[in-house]
């Protein structure tokens, strides 16, 4: 899969089939949008491409408005979001900055410059909702007008349902932030999994007797937030063991306020072959099972070292249940 930064790049296709949202969390709806893209776009020989945006327009908005917190959480990183367009198949994916000149633009300059001259859209596959342009002026009915006129297909895809209930980012963020993993992996069709660079901490968590490898989330309101239970992979290489493990994910309080979200994970049991300074700069992937509690402000070190060992036994206790027989 080929990524592009804007839809000026020269090595860009001169024509292909799209599709275009924001895809958080490439969830079973996104897939199966995904899949019939990339159906069509075989059948007329032409590269699928996804076009997205960064950040999040909502994220600008609230930004705009003075109220950040009005923002919705992010499910993904763009890491994973681009690991997950590439596994559904996507041949490329053009990145385009929201800002204030976009937010701005016409639906009609947005369908010339953007879909026409950069893109060179042949077909358009779009939600039931899709709306673009400055104030969301632009709909469905309109990017299908302008087809018939400029020589693109549009095509429109109704809500993805599972047992009822239409599957959706938020409805994603909804499970998370209730800490239901069964039901947000349901709705994503995997476990939920946040992946990255291992990158150097306070060591805070060695000097606790809990030896821990830290991933950075970098937008500041992850959909999930508190202590699992999770699975590891990738630590020692692709081919290595899944490992079991224990993980926050939060802004630390007891031991930082600087509003900076990390993924801390203690394993259970690390590879014997792994050197206490081993696996920094690996790229692993982290599953969030199970929910074991909100994050906590303890009063102390020791008070937090003891809430750490409680936990690693909930952990243990949780993995030691689901065992086969």
């Amino acid at each position: 899969m080929q990524v592009f930064r804007g839809h000026h790049h020269p090595g860009l296709a001169r024509a292909c089939a799209l599709t275009i949202g924001n895809f958080d969390g490439v969830h079973r709806g996104h897939q199966a949008m995904l899949a019939l893209l990339i159906n069509e776009a075989r059948h007329r020989g032409l590269p699928s491409c996804v076009l997205t945006f960064e950040p999040h327009p909502r994220d600008f908005f609230a930004a705009r408005a003075g109220t950040p917190e009005k923002a919705p959480s992010r499910i993904a990183t763009l890491r994973d979001k681009l690991q997950e367009l590439d596994r559904c198949g996507v041949d490329q994916v053009v990145l385009m900055r929201f800002d204030q000149r976009l937010a701005g633009q016409p639906p009609e300059a947005f369908i010339d410059e953007v879909l026409v001259q950069g893109l060179g859209a042949r077909y358009v596959l779009v939600g039931d909702d899709f709306r673009f342009g400055a104030r969301r002026a632009g709909d469905y009915t309109m990017l299908d007008a302008a087809g018939t006129r400029k020589g693109f297909d549009v095509a429109r895809m109704m809500s993805y349902e599972v047992h009822g209930l239409r599957v959706s980012s938020s409805a994603t963020r909804e499970a998370l932030a209730a800490g239901d993993m069964a039901r947000a992996a349901e709705l994503l069709g995997r476990p939920y999994s946040i992946s990255g660079h291992v990158i150097h901490g306070r060591k805070l968590g060695r000097d606790l007797g809990f030896r821990t490898m830290n991933l950075r989330f970098a937008h500041p309101r992850p959909a999930a937030q508190g202590i699992f239970v999770v699975q590891v992979r990738g630590l020692g290489g692709p081919d290595a063991r899944p490992l079991q493990a224990v993980a926050s994910l939060g802004v630390r309080p007891t031991v930082e306020d600087a509003g900076r979200v990390l993924l801390e994970v203690h394993a259970l049991q690390w590879p014997a072959d792994l050197p206490l300074d081993g696996g920094y700069g690996e790229v692993v992937s982290v599953e969030l099972l199970h929910k074991l509690h909100d994050e906590r402000r303890y009063p102390s070190l020791e008070a937090l070292q003891d809430g750490i060992a409680r936990d690693v036994l909930d952990a243990r206790a949780w993995f030691e249940a689901r065992r086969p027989a």
